[in-house]
C-alpha cells in the first residue's frame, strides 16, 4: 500500500462537488479524513491521509484533482527539524512508522528522511526539546497543541 497525507485547498467554486467519492470510485483510493473546513460557496481545507494499492492509483487521483483546481500539498513537506535543537536522543525514532526518522549506525545520528515522511506528526510533541515542528497556517508549532 502506498499512504500519504495531503492538505488539499479547494477552491469555491469547487466546494459542492464529490471529489472524495470519485477518488474511491474510478481511482480506487481509501481515505481518511483527518481534518476539514469546506463550506458552501467558501474555499475549503482538507487533511486527508490516501492510501492507494500503488503510487499510480494515488497519482492519477492527485492529477484528477489538480484538473478540478484543487490545490495539493503533501502533509510531509510542513514538518521540519531543527538540527540545532536536536541532541539526538531518538525518541521520535519510535513513533515514526514510516522510517523517516531512524538511527543510522554505527553513527548512531538520527536521521531526518523527508521523502518517506507521511506527516502525520506524532514526532511533534514526543520530541523533548521540541526540535521537531509542523506548520499549517504559516505558524510553526512545536507542541502537543498541534492537533490534526
Amino acid at each position: 500500500m502506498y499512504t500519504q497525507i495531503y492538505i488539499l485547498r479547494f477552491p469555491k467554486d469547487t466546494s459542492d462537488q464529490p471529489f472524495i467519492y470519485r477518488l474511491v470510485k474510478e481511482y480506487d483510493i481509501e481515505f481518511n479524513i483527518l481534518k476539514a473546513d469546506i463550506l458552501l460557496q467558501r474555499e475549503g481545507i482538507m487533511i486527508i491521509e490516501l492510501k492507494g494499492s500503488t503510487k499510480t492509483n494515488v497519482k492519477a487521483g492527485l492529477d484528477y484533482l489538480r484538473g478540478m483546481g484543487v490545490q495539493i500539498e503533501r502533509l510531509a513537506a510542513r514538518i521540519r527539524r531543527d538540527d540545532k535543537n536536536c541532541f539526538q536522543c531518538g525518541a521520535c525514532t519510535g513513533v515514526c512508522s514510516s522510517g523517516a526518522l531512524y538511527i543510522q549506525r554505527p553513527e548512531m545520528a538520527v536521521v531526518f528522511d523527508a521523502e518517506k515522511c507521511t506527516g502525520c506528526s506524532l514526532c511533534v510533541p514526543i520530541c523533548p526539546v521540541r526540535a521537531m515542528a509542523v506548520s499549517l497556517n504559516g505558524d510553526w508549532i512545536f507542541s502537543e497543541k498541534y492537533m490534526v
